[in-house]
């Protein structure tokens, strides 16, 4: 899946979707999507991540307790 750094805008492809979904995981493996030859995996914060139209990840992607701030 790709996603967006949101301060620089570029283009990272997920290396570990289960870390990404996980909403207890701040990090999450990616590969950035520049130049020709493919980067190293690297480890970010998803609060850095958004999807490529600018949108944020899901909450429930981000907070683990986000159905006890509901209530």
């Amino acid at each position: 899946m790709f996603l967006k750094e949101s301060r620089t805008g570029d283009l990272v492809d997920v290396v570990d979707m289960s870390s990404l979904i996980n909403p207890f995981s701040q990090q999450v493996t990616v590969q950035y999507q520049s130049g020709e030859d493919l980067a190293d995996p690297v480890n970010i914060d998803k609060q850095q991540l958004a999807f490529p139209s600018g949108e944020e990840l899901p909450e429930c992607w981000v907070n683990g307790y986000y159905k006890q701030c509901q209530r």
